[in-house]
């Protein structure tokens, strides 16, 4: 029986417990920033449009500025606009692509000039009427805050990575008491991995982040409802719900892509262009007031049915409408509370005259469905959607309706709301992700065992005669001491050189000493495919040998670069090999079993 006591489940990691420590602490610290940036909302939102230094927190529909109100988000816009071309340009957008790119293609580094401009002009933008939510920025200065703290500390890029996702996933947690969604929404867009060495930090600091919220947030869901359980035939209107929503999600990205192409062709400073999409919010918001700001109250009464149709639809359309041109002109926001109205929105439409349920479940259905299939995150938006009212009837048309959207999503769509800006940027992010062939086998399952080696004490004359002449059997040797040791391995170019070189002597030069002056790299046998491959790519080698263990350095095995490639055919065949071993046939109603076969195979790519 072969030893397999170095296999593991999960890799092991030692400075697990340090970086989880450090994610805690980010986690109450972006608690603090979360806190802040709503703040922040309340005081300039009191500020525009009620001319009163205040923190309390009011709705702005309920002005009484009359045609003013068209100004004040153009004013908004131009205070932010002047920041992010003086200040800093990261701050435009909607935090999330930010944080992605910063992740995978800027080591998860972020200046301190996000953390501290992005709530600031996040707070201006939608305080003054800005059709956005605070969970973007809230992300993305959450992020800074990791990366800021990661920064001043010795870590790895990838462990840098896991704190810049603490500090967004926990920010997201404070803002709306959803700590599992929060979680959820780090696995599936911002970590790009399932291991616990970044999960489980994650984890901790959206926990710390969820007890901490109870001090400046209270407890409790932020829209609590509860529906009557569904019945069989609501299965028929949540395949219908999803598919309107994955439309309506669908459309949404493609509008606001469309907005962004038509601002770039406008002949100004991108610096003017949130002041411009500022005066057709503020249009917006002189139609419809309640399509202005953040909108949680607005939400609330979607999901409670407080608002009549007609109601609902206009603010659906304006909503719409001027998010997708303020998000477009490049303004700060976030994404995930428009989505939210806009989907209870649709809802409470399709609530009239979908059968199955009470009215009441629909809104908070498309709602999720909206925002699953627009993030390209179905797990978050059902967890998410749960989170917000704590409705366990609802789980399961919130599963399908979500599933429904999230497929027609990724059948139209080529790339999500979050990372199609990535991909203008000139970078492809390849959304899809498993367990790598090479981390699931180990060394010990593909190397050479029967290894001819040389002994360290033959010249270089004699292994050139020996071993790299007309009856060469390998490409390379690798070299022992008398007592087995490895002591590197050589190939015919490696000799040639030595033998071309001016020394004298050259020729009868021993081969332990032609050795010793090259860095010895080995590998073991617990070791996995991928650390060997990674290995060779580094030092630009084609083999290792393998020892038993660093201290004897015994050979016991050579893997080369064609020996990993094992494991992705092995691979390649389980995806692509498409094999039947029985067919069911039925004589005189009788089931019948034929010998076991295979059909011929079909392979594809």
């Amino acid at each position: 029986m072969s030893d397999n006591s170095h296999k593991r489940d999960f890799s092991s990691n030692s400075r697990l417990p340090g970086i989880a420590a450090l994610a805690a602490g980010i986690g109450l610290l972006s608690t603090l920033a979360a806190y802040v940036l709503l703040s922040l909302i309340h005081l300039f939102t009191n500020i525009f449009f009620f001319g009163s230094f205040s923190f309390a927190d009011r709705s702005p529909a309920a002005n009484t500025l009359g045609l003013w109100v068209i100004a004040i988000p153009v004013i908004g816009g131009l205070i932010v606009g002047l920041m992010a071309r003086f200040g800093s340009e990261k701050i435009r957008g909607h935090g999330i692509p930010e944080a992605i790119e910063a992740i995978l293609f800027g080591k998860s580094r972020m200046s301190p000039k996000v953390a501290i401009l992005k709530p600031l002009s996040s707070g201006i933008v939608i305080g003054s009427g800005g059709p956005f939510g605070a969970e973007g920025p809230i992300i993305m200065t959450g992020g800074a805050l990791g990366s800021l703290i990661a920064q001043c500390v010795h870590v790895t890029s990838a462990e840098r990575k896991t704190l810049l996702v603490a500090g967004a996933a926990a920010g997201m947690t404070a803002v709306f008491g959803t700590p599992v969604a929060a979680v959820l929404l780090a696995v599936e867009l911002l970590l790009f991995e399932w291991r616990p060495r970044s999960f489980l930090p994650v984890a901790l600091a959206c926990a710390v982040a969820g007890f901490a919220r109870a001090i400046f947030f209270g407890t409790g869901p932020l829209f609590p409802l509860e529906t009557a359980p569904a019945t069989a035939i609501s299965l028929v209107s949540c395949v219908i719900a999803g598919l309107l929503s994955g439309a309506l999600a669908s459309g949404l990205s493609a509008a606001l892509y469309k907005t962004e192409d038509l601002f770039h062709k406008l002949p100004l400073n991108w610096m003017w262009w949130p002041a411009i999409g500022g005066f057709a919010v503020g249009i917006g918001g002189f139609i419809e007031p309640r399509a202005l700001g953040v909108g949680y109250d607005v939400i609330g009464d979607l999901l409670h049915q407080r608002i009549a149709l007609q109601v609902a639809l206009a603010i659906l359309v304006v909503k719409a409408l001027i998010w997708v041109v303020a998000l477009g002109s490049g303004t700060s926001g976030g994404v995930l509370a428009p989505l939210l109205m806009l989907g209870a929105g649709l809802g409470t439409v399709l609530g009239h005259v979908l059968p199955g349920n009470e009215p009441a479940l629909w809104p908070l259905v498309c709602m999720a469905a909206t925002l699953g299939a627009t993030l390209g995150a179905p797990l978050t938006a059902i967890v998410f959607a749960f989170g917000l009212t704590h409705d366990s009837n609802a789980l399961l048309p919130l599963l399908a309706a979500t599933l429904v959207a999230h497929g027609f999503a990724t059948v139209v769509m080529k790339r999500s709301i979050m990372t199609e800006k990535i991909a203008r940027r000139g970078y492809h992010i390849y959304r899809e992700y498993g367990v790598d062939p090479l981390e699931r086998h180990y060394v010990d399952e593909v190397m050479s065992q029967k290894v001819d080696s040389i002994d360290g004490w033959l010249s270089v004359r004699d292994a050139l005669a020996a071993y790299f002449g007309a009856t060469q059997r390998r490409r390379a040797y690798p070299v022992v001491r008398e007592n087995g040791a490895v002591l590197g391995i050589v190939d015919r170019a490696m000799l040639e050189a030595v033998r071309d070189s001016t020394s004298p002597h050259a020729l009868d030069t021993p081969l332990a000493d032609v050795l010793r002056e090259c860095p010895l790299v080995v590998a073991l046998p617990d070791e996995t495919c991928r650390v060997v491959a990674t290995r060779l790519a580094v030092h630009e080698l084609e083999r290792l040998p393998v020892v038993a263990d660093y201290d004897s350095m015994q050979l016991i095995g050579v893997v080369s670069r064609s020996d990993l490639v094992k494991p992705s055919v092995a691979h390649f065949e389980e995806e692509h090999k498409r094999e039947r071993f029985r067919r069911i046939g039925f004589a005189a109603g009788k089931e019948h079993f034929p010998p076991v076969r295979k059909t011929p195979t079909r392979t594809h790519g």
